[in-house]
């Protein structure tokens, strides 16, 4: 749900209002300061660099210069440094420990301040090396390098001749800058959540403002729902990260030739990640900010959803005519339908009667199907509301002097929790527990968490006039709010590009002038605000049963893929959204949060059958897979096309025989931090044609969807990385390229291409029509060789277990894990497992019925001999298996697929199986 705002109409009206101007990076640039200087420096005990900046010329742009600055400089680790610039004499807002978990700074002392007259330049240019990093520094003006150790070259650079003109440290209390140089037209990715109509790469002159905000996903080159201010940079085929850890509104303008930070308020934490490959630097970044959550396994099945299911037997129709089209279908969701008065953790009596609600989800659970709700941060102000009577008796609201901050959303006049405060996490828990007993629901849906507001500043309830619940968009403020100017927090001397217009930062949210817990400014804090809703809420389904939380948040932060999946919001049904939806899936993979997708279809208006048939070809392998639409749009469940149907018949039930696949890269995920989504250049990172590529996309290291995009297109161009690749829907056609190429592919209405790379071992199953079912069936192991080749290796992984369970490890007797290979020489084969606590995967029953091997070449289709197969080093019965051979003509060469079926080896234990071929 959204409060389906539509930008370019408040754009209008904000102009009207004297509210908009042009945005920053359309101003004549200025230099602001001459910088700082180093004045001392030391080596602390745990071998950081601790020094003191003093500013050289003071000026009041955006305010007073900060005199003096601590310069804190650190080898975290091996691969990781930090570069920290704060106040050195009073402590500032920096994203809590306490959130975000991570080394703690130096405490700051009083540094020894100089007394009349310093020398210019007391210390020269000096290197702090480590294993991956070797920092420089110059003394005056102060700027820094942080270059790669092992090559010498320079991966941030603050220093002078930057043909950027802000390029001098500036530190002011609400108004903070630096800039680095970079190579020209560098390979960048990330700085979101916005959504980027040049596709994955950051695009030069592009406006990339990080502030939360509810602004529809159909707004380009905006501040969108998340705060990400973390980037990837790919060079020559090696890649680093950077990440500036804070919290604040921040323009950064990216010139194509550097790069300079503008925030209005925090510290500068600088964290920089060595890489070298793009997989390590997301490994090295979520290890910082915390590995992604895990998922349920049925939470990689299809779900479905709509704002305006009006009452309980819409839903069950709606499962129903899923049952009946022969769609897959996992898990159906209510937006607040299901809600009485829009109020959280309530049930409709009339159109959601309880008895009949318990009734379905029995229905629906015994048959392994999940149900999943939405909650909104904002809780109505009502006498006869208990959940508000408890929070207001617990006091966790945010204040504005002194009292329950008062917005407008849903409901009605609302107060926001105040998820800083323990004692609002401690109340929030136990909304979900009483919640969980009046409806067993599976999962929490948090939305509007940016945090959104119908109106804009200080609220009041006009005397005798009560708040009605909204009825659709456009619902106009009841309250009495007024615009809020007199605040340095509601207005800062340097102005954002806030929703692309220079809106003010309080505007439909939160007055940032609102303390939080223990006198925090809403100012600091926005950006966290659903960052912190879902880890309350994570903390809240934890303690339920004990099961694996499932939480999917609009708003994010760094760090929320720990506790939350993401969908992107609210995308029109529009062929360019469905193109843009690629690239920021993508990016939430660099994120960290890997559990992504968007709206199949469109979220509104209605998309026309072709874009939906397309779309579902599309969202089928996105990470998080919904369809999911607007309470005034048509309906848009999968059925309501036959030709759509039969479209997520054939790509549903493709993700559904990659379960196993896609469960294994979320435990990949869980533990090293890997997309499961990932840019094509993830494993081609030599190959510099894949570095901008954003109409295809990869599933682990080696599956890649190479969708139609546009309207008509019957046949569509896609880009082969070097080596074999295998359709996965006609395994007998290869596309074998030669140093990397375009290949234009068949694509008619109902058909999506799909291959598998070269070296590969790929898990499937037999799919279903849910999960449950689906996991149970026999494995097939799809094993490629490159076409044509007498000699090949190949790999492949396959984690099992407990899904439900609220960890995933290998150390809690519920969980198997085993590696594949394989290796073709000369016309023998092998193929073998090893096994890891193989005893859950015993206990289950699942057994390899199936060998399928591809891309065998210089062997005859004849005369094929198995030499054994063996299970923990005891024969297996051969008399029940059969062998399919097929010749693949590849023009020059020729290759053979191999088909071994009945083969019936338990997955929980060590086996091999060879042949021999003729030759």
């Amino acid at each position: 749900m959204s409060t389906n705002f539509p930008l370019l109409p408040l754009a209008f009206l904000l102009c009207i209002l004297g509210l908009c101007s042009s945005p920053a990076s359309a101003k004549p640039a200025a230099k602001i300061g001459k910088g700082y200087r180093l004045i001392s420096l030391e080596e602390t005990p745990d071998g950081a660099l601790l020094g003191l900046l003093q500013v050289n010329q003071k000026n009041n742009v955006y305010g007073p210069d900060i005199p003096y600055l601590q310069l804190f400089v650190k080898h975290e680790t091996n691969d990781r440094l930090r570069v920290r610039i704060t106040d050195a004499q009073k402590q500032r807002w920096e994203v809590p420990y306490d959130l975000l978990p991570r080394e703690g700074p130096p405490p700051l002392s009083k540094p020894a301040i100089p007394v009349g007259r310093t020398p210019r330049d007391p210390i020269t240019t000096s290197d702090y090396s480590g294993s991956a990093f070797t920092v420089s520094y110059t003394a005056n003006p102060f700027s820094f390098k942080v270059k790669r150790s092992s090559t010498g070259e320079t991966l941030f650079d603050t220093g002078s001749g930057l043909s950027d003109p802000y390029s001098s440290l500036v530190f002011k209390d609400q108004y903070l800058e630096l800039s680095t140089r970079l190579p020209l037209d560098a390979s960048l990715y990330g700085l979101g959540e916005n959504t980027q109509p040049h596709g994955i790469k950051l695009y030069p002159n592009d406006p990339y403002t990080l502030y939360t905000t509810d602004v529809s996903a159909i707004n380009l080159n905006m501040d969108l729902y998340g705060a990400h201010p973390v980037y990837m940079d790919l060079r020559a085929g090696k890649a680093h990260g950077v990440l500036l850890l804070n919290s604040n509104g921040m323009d950064v303008v990216y010139r194509g030739n550097s790069l300079t930070y503008k925030v209005i308020g925090g510290v500068l934490d600088f964290y920089f990640f060595a890489g070298t490959s793009p997989l390590t630097v997301v490994d090295q970044y979520t290890q910082l900010i915390g590995r992604p959550a895990p998922m349920p396994y049925w939470s990689f099945g299809f779900h479905q959803c709509r704002w305006g299911y009006h009452n309980l037997s819409v839903v069950e129709d709606v499962v129903a005519n899923y049952q009946k089209a022969k769609i897959p279908l996992d898990v159906i969701w209510n937006d607040d339908d299901h809600m009485d008065g829009h109020k959280d953790f309530t049930l409709n009596p009339v159109n959601y009667p309880r008895p009949k609600l318990l009734a379905f989800l029995d229905r629906i659970h015994s048959i392994g199907m999940k149900y999943i709700v939405i909650i909104d941060p904002g809780i109505g102000i009502n006498s006869s509301y208990g959940v508000y009577q408890r929070g207001l008796a617990n006091d966790v609201f945010i204040k504005y002097e002194g009292e329950p901050y008062i917005a407008q959303v849903w409901p009605g006049a609302v107060n926001f929790p105040d998820f800083l405060n323990p004692r609002t996490v401690k109340w929030w828990g136990d909304e979900i527990r009483r919640f969980h007993e009046l409806v067993p629901v599976d999962g929490l849906w948090i939305d509007m968490n940016e945090a959104s507001n119908f109106c804009t500043g200080k609220c009041t309830i006009p005397k005798g006039k009560q708040c009605p619940s909204g009825t659709g968009p456009g619902w106009i403020c009841c309250l009495d709010c007024k615009n809020i100017t007199s605040t340095r927090w509601d207005d800062p001397p340097y102005k954002i590009n806030a929703s692309g217009m220079q809106v003010p930062i309080g505007f439909k949210t939160i007055a940032t002038s609102a303390l939080h817990y223990n006198g925090v400014p809403e100012y600091d804090a926005h950006s966290l605000y659903g960052f912190s809703q879902a880890i309350a809420t994570h903390k809240g389904l934890q303690g339920l049963q004990g099961k694996r939380p499932f939480i999917l948040s609009r708003s994010t932060f760094v760090g929320s893929g720990k506790y939350a999946a993401h969908w992107t919001g609210d995308n029109k049904g529009t062929w360019e959204d469905l193109k843009y939806s690629i690239s920021t899936v993508l990016n939430f993979g660099i994120f960290g949060v890997p559990m992504v997708g968007s709206d199949i279809c469109g979220f509104y208006p209605a998309p026309t059958e072709e874009l939906c048939n397309r779309w579902i070809e599309v969202g089928a392998f996105y990470p998080f897979s919904r369809d999911h639409a607007n309470f005034y749009s048509p309906r848009q469940e999968l059925y309501q096309w036959e030709s759509v149907a039969e479209s997520a018949r054939n790509a549903l039930g493709l993700r559904y025989k990659l379960l196993p696949y896609l469960y294994t890269l979320s435990y990949e995920a869980h533990t090293t931090g890997a997309p499961i989504a990932r840019p094509v250049f993830f494993s081609f990172p030599e190959f510099p044609e894949s570095y901008g590529l954003s109409t295809q996309f990869l599933l682990g290291s080696s599956v890649m969807i190479s969708p139609v995009l546009e309207q008509g297109k019957t046949e569509v161009t896609a880009l082969f990385a070097p080596g074999s690749w295998y359709s996965l829907f006609d395994m007998t056609q290869v596309v074998k390229s030669k140093g990397g190429t375009y290949v234009t592919l068949d694509a008619p209405l109902h058909v999506v291409n799909v291959h598998v790379y070269e070296s590969t071992i790929l898990p499937m199953q037999q799919g279903g029509m849910l999960s449950k079912e689906a996991r149970m069936t026999p494995f097939t192991l799809v094993i490629t060789f490159p076409a044509g080749a007498t000699y090949g290796e190949a790999k492949g992984k396959l984690f099992l277990d407990d899904d439900e369970l609220p960890e995933m490890s290998l150390d809690n007797g519920r969980s198997s894990y085993v590696e594949f290979s394989a290796m073709a020489n000369k016309g023998k084969v092998k193929v073998w497992s090893e096994v890891q606590q193989g005893d859950f995967a015993m206990k289950n029953g699942w057994i390899v019925h199936r060998l399928t091997v591809l891309g065998l070449g210089g062997m005859g289709t004849s005369d094929l001999q198995i030499d054994g197969v063996n299970a923990d080093g005891v024969e297996v019965n051969v008399s029940e298996q059969r062998v399919l051979e097929k010749e693949v003509d590849l023009g020059e060469t020729k290759s053979v697929m191999v088909d071994i079926s009945g083969l019936k080896l338990p997955v929980g234990k060590n086996f091999a199986v060879s042949w021999k071929m003729g030759v």
